[in-house]
């Protein structure tokens, strides 16, 4: 078949929740990803999944994402190991303190439940943690993970109901006319065409987006992360240490941490090299917070891409050429929010308006402001 209702370029979480949300809606879908699904960004995450955000925009997005998360277990017929298992930021400073407790008005405001717990409090939600120069630390129950791998799974069966899923398939041109898109070319020669196209490349979307004439403000960097062997479950939450030298690491619901760190300097271009420093660095950053883990073992480690942003928010819009969409510039963020984009990408292409204030995420923004929870 040549002739599609919506034709989606990218196969991570925010190309396949597009499509599955579009198929629901009866749409014919054909998703095209030039190597395997998730393979920029989505299969390497560490599957965290928060609400806790610092702009209405986006903490509405993470909220209506986590609703969705929710359901996906019925829908699928699988599980997807959604738990809500939390998010407690650490709070070391009284400046730190200061800006969580006016963030946390907003997020309270907006519906979300939210806490500003003391250093005891944080010790009794984290048997084990290294209280040291501790003030307290932010938390929300509803906050969580799931199993990115069976995510995808899910929506590229729901996809392939209604549509196509094509593997190890490249887009080389964006087709258009008169101002509107009409279609793809691949790197086989093959055209296809649709009044629609959304380009949710991830870490290549910038690329994708020249071939269509477009300039982006996207830019991929690499990002490292590990997961350790089994521990003892002990509901460790999400801990997000936002100390210079700090990280970010979970517990799985079978007992492996995972975690990562933003590296400093940044480490620029969609690379997938990992390095022995990381290795080094993630290890002692998450002992240091909860000494008892060094008796795990690190079973592995990997690197994959953060496609950024200038202000740490996405790009979730219609561009100048009509019908020719952008979701892309997560900034790290992709897998929580990426269920909500797809169905608000739906919303918005089958009902003609936006079901959720868009606005933080227009193409035409600008980027002036930036998110404090990055």
């Amino acid at each position: 078949m040549k002739n599609w209702d919506a034709i989606i370029i990218g196969g991570g979480i925010i190309g396949l929740s597009a499509g599955y949300y579009l198929a629901k809606k009866g749409k014919r879908i054909l998703l095209l990803e030039k190597r395997e699904l998730g393979a920029g960004s989505t299969s390497r995450c560490i599957g965290g999944i928060r609400q806790q955000f610092s702009t209405p925009g986006s903490i509405k997005l993470a909220m209506k994402s986590v609703e969705l998360f929710s359901r996906m277990e019925e829908e699928f017929g699988f599980s997807v190991e959604f738990a809500q298992t939390g998010y407690l930021f650490l709070v070391f400073t009284e400046e730190q303190k200061r800006k969580f407790i006016r963030v946390m008005e907003l997020q309270r405001s907006l519906g979300l439940e939210v806490y500003y717990l003391d250093r005891r409090e944080v010790e009794e939600l984290v048997p084990g943690i290294n209280s040291q120069g501790l003030l307290g630390g932010v938390y929300s129950p509803r906050d969580g993970q799931a199993y990115p791998f069976a995510v995808l799974k899910g929506m590229a069966e729901g996809i392939s109901g209604k549509g196509l899923v094509k593997r190890r398939t490249r887009v080389v041109e964006i087709l258009s006319h008169g101002g509107e898109v009409k279609g793809v070319l691949t790197s086989n020669g093959e055209k296809f065409y649709s009044p629609l196209v959304i380009n949710a490349a991830g870490p290549w979307a910038g690329e994708v987006a020249r071939m269509a004439g477009l300039e982006l403000p996207l830019e991929p960097e690499r990002h490292e992360a590990f997961i350790s062997t089994r521990l003892p479950y002990r509901k460790i939450p999400m801990i997000v240490d936002y100390r210079t030298d700090g990280g970010y690491f979970q517990q799985r619901l079978n007992g492996q941490i995972i975690g990562c760190y933003t590296p400093r300097p940044r480490v620029p271009g969609p690379r997938e090299d990992s390095s022995f420093e990381f290795l080094k660095e993630m290890s002692y950053r998450v002992v240091r917070v909860i000494p008892w883990l060094k008796e795990g073992l690190v079973l592995r480690q990997w690197a994959g891409a953060y496609t950024m942003t200038p202000d740490g928010s996405p790009i979730v819009d219609e561009t100048d050429l009509k019908g020719f969409y952008v979701a892309a510039g997560m900034s790290g963020h992709g897998f929580m929010f990426g269920p909500a984009v797809g169905w608000a990408l739906a919303e918005k292409i089958t009902e003609g308006r936006w079901p959720l204030p868009m606005e933080e995420f227009s193409l035409r923004r600008e980027f002036a402001s930036e998110e404090a929870l990055k």
